[in-house]
């Protein structure tokens, strides 16, 4: 029974129990509902790994990689893609959104939605920096735990030999959350399978048509953006097939798309990206956490744009090439300085909305299907953070020559 299990390709299982999961949520609801608890497992113990695994995998990756400058070279080039992609979803969320009109077909109502409240900027820089690390770490807080390891690596690099067994114990420790890591992904049909079965279960298709065009804008833009800009860095700049990344990062797409958190995703792109995309673990260890933390192309491109636009058209307020123009920049901006704020994505719809001057109410009409838009966001951002790891990998000679980076290259 197991090993037939297991001999069946991992993707093609995570596939089976989506299907299933849709199927089980849609024709039987109350069951779909009711598995909602195999879907909190799953997270539970995605999250059970990502404090220790983030801040180990970074202190290691920055000790390994010696050169300074390569190391500031690497983040420079790392942060510069992001914000390009950013903006590229960005134009591409507001010309679909011009271009379609996403008139709801009935009247539609307003949600209740508990208002976000927007840090200043001087707070979310304090908020980089960690008071207390270990709270940090038991709180989950990646983008204090990403500082704090960060400057654990950095320390570790100056001192040097003196330094030497704390470098080995986290480099054993980063090994040991890759194996728990590889265990616990075993779990990711049954949690797919829970997760799918309970969204579509908790909605219903009902749910998603007073707001089908809106939604489906969203979810072209998406495709879009997923096929035609990843697929083309990929095959431009990545050295290797849109159909073979695509083929090589499935599961976590879908576990992105199930789970709605880039965090939670970690250790399946980790997997994807070291494994089947041959970039190096130092690198795949640096570039992923940093990607979850502030790359947001779906949250902080796509999403604001596509809504601020059928918000206007809802209140029938013109926007013109200025406020296009502003809703990019701002979205862009945003995506990078909300970082690591609990609800990035309206806390990013927020400052759009007050940058281009509409109405925050607006929120209120979208908010009962933001499950189903985010499912797709978060897709879009994690797709993005194993792109760029494979183009400034390859970019910087910092992939791995195993079989399946050997069998990449040769379908390019």
């Amino acid at each position: 029974m197991f090993k037939f299990w297991f001999n069946i390709p991992f993707w093609q299982r995570v596939l089976g129990a989506f299907v299933l999961g849709a199927l089980i949520g849609a024709l039987f609801p109350e069951v779909g509902q009711a598995l909602k608890p195999l879907g909190d497992l799953f997270i539970r113990a995605i999250k059970m790994l990502v404090a220790p695994l983030i801040f180990c995998a970074i202190v290691s990756a920055i000790t390994d990689l010696n050169d300074g400058q390569k190391l500031g070279r690497l983040g420079a080039k790392t942060i510069g893609m992001f914000m390009l992609t950013a903006i590229i979803a960005s134009a591409i969320g507001l010309t679909l959104g011009t271009l379609i009109d996403m008139s709801p077909a009935q009247a539609l109502t307003a949600t209740e939605q508990t208002e976000k409240v927007i840090p200043s900027v001087s707070q979310v820089l304090l908020n980089f920096v960690p008071t207390n690390p270990f709270a940090a770490l038991s709180e989950g807080n990646v983008l204090q735990i990403v500082v704090f390891a960060a400057i654990i690596g950095v320390a570790i690099q100056k001192l040097g030999e003196p330094a030497e067994p704390v470098r080995r114990v986290i480099k054993s420790g980063a090994e040991l959350m890759y194996q728990v890591t590889r265990m616990v992904l075993q779990l990711t049909p049954l949690g797919v399978l829970g997760l799918m079965a309970w969204v579509i279960g908790e909605y219903g298709i009902a749910s998603l048509l007073p707001l089908a065009k809106f939604v489906g804008v969203i979810y072209l833009a998406v495709l879009i953006h997923i096929v035609v800009v990843y697929g083309g860095f990929i095959r431009t700049m990545g050295g290797m097939s849109t159909w073979q990344f695509f083929r090589a990062v499935f599961d976590a797409q879908v576990v992105a798309f199930t789970t709605c958190s880039s965090f939670g995703s970690l250790p399946a792109a980790h997997r994807a990206v070291t494994e089947r995309l041959g970039v190096s673990k130092d690198y795949a260890s640096f570039v992923l956490p940093l990607g979850a933390t502030i790359n947001m192309d779906g949250c902080g491109g796509i999403y604001p744009a596509v809504a601020s636009i059928f918000i206007a058209n809802l209140y029938g307020i013109p926007l013109d090439w200025m406020d296009y123009g502003l809703i990019m920049m701002t979205a862009t901006l945003a995506s990078v300085g909300t970082a690591g704020v609990p609800g990035t994505a309206l806390v990013m719809l927020t400052v759009t909305l007050n940058a281009v001057g509409l109405p925050l109410e607006g929120i209120a009409f979208i908010a009962a299907i933001d499950r189903i838009i985010d499912m797709a966001r978060t897709m879009t951002n994690v797709t993005g953070d194993m792109m760029v790891a494979r183009v400034v990998a390859r970019s910087e000679n910092l992939l791995q020559d195993n079989s399946t980076y050997k069998e990449a290259r040769e379908s390019a």
